[in-house]
């Protein structure tokens, strides 16, 4: 998933972005609100998490303004209120969930890629594409009773062609995926990880499942 954190606590904000990055997400920051207003119209993020209150635009009135102009991308709130008023102002303003302060990361997740799964209209946890059965929940990757091990951003780079089996992305699009503002990519860091890909999901006599569209960039069909 490609994440914005938009959090003026600068503790919670780096640890959240360290956590969410060795879990193979791509991640950018944003300390106020009027840098992840600026920042989430820019577009290409899956969801938001995002403070309730901060100085300045606070996490209410930046959500309102989102909805009002047609942004749709998944939101979840965070904030120290926990009354229920609170959580239906929240949910009725247009954010996807609410989590309240103090939290545990997996459940952070877990509600992370429950929305995104909604906005995908794949409330499935499971993939299954090109023989492969993907769990995006407990992040595993099948053929048939054969467990594939991956690592996190080979994980991250199947499960993005996954979600769109047939289309066509492009190094700057897959970069944009899979790397945030505190993970930038090497140069030649997509044909790397799209080649170890490969070797691990198509072994010697096995039928490609990664595509290279000369000049596009690569897709997943089997």
């Amino acid at each position: 998933m490609k994440l914005l954190i938009v959090e003026d606590a600068a503790r919670l904000r780096e640890t959240l972005g360290k956590a969410l990055t060795r879990l193979g997400h791509a991640v950018d920051l944003a300390e106020d609100g009027s840098d992840g207003d600026r920042m989430g119209r820019s577009g290409g993020y899956d969801a938001v998490v995002l403070d309730r209150m901060m100085p300045g635009v606070d996490g209410l009135e930046l959500l309102r303004g989102w909805r009002r102009d047609g942004i749709d991308t998944p939101v979840l709130l965070l904030t120290a209120l926990d009354g229920v008023a609170e959580k239906i102002r929240g949910l009725g303003d247009g954010a996807d969930d609410y989590l309240t302060k103090p939290f545990a990361l997996a459940e952070l997740v877990a509600r992370l890629e429950a929305i995104v799964r909604r906005r995908y209209g794949q409330p499935d946890p499971k993939l299954v594409v090109a023989g492969l059965e993907i769990d995006t929940a407990a992040k595993s990757v099948r053929r048939g009773e054969e467990r594939i091990l991956l690592s996190a951003r080979e994980y991250a780079l199947l499960e993005c062609l996954a979600r769109r089996p047939g289309q066509v992305f492009s190094r700057a699009q897959i970069e944009e995926r899979l790397y945030g503002e505190l993970d930038g990519p090497l140069s030649n860091a997509v044909d790397s990880a799209i080649c170890s890909l490969r070797r691990k999901l198509c072994p010697q006599g096995a039928p490609m499942i990664i595509h290279t569209r000369r000049g596009l960039g690569y897709l997943l069909e089997g």
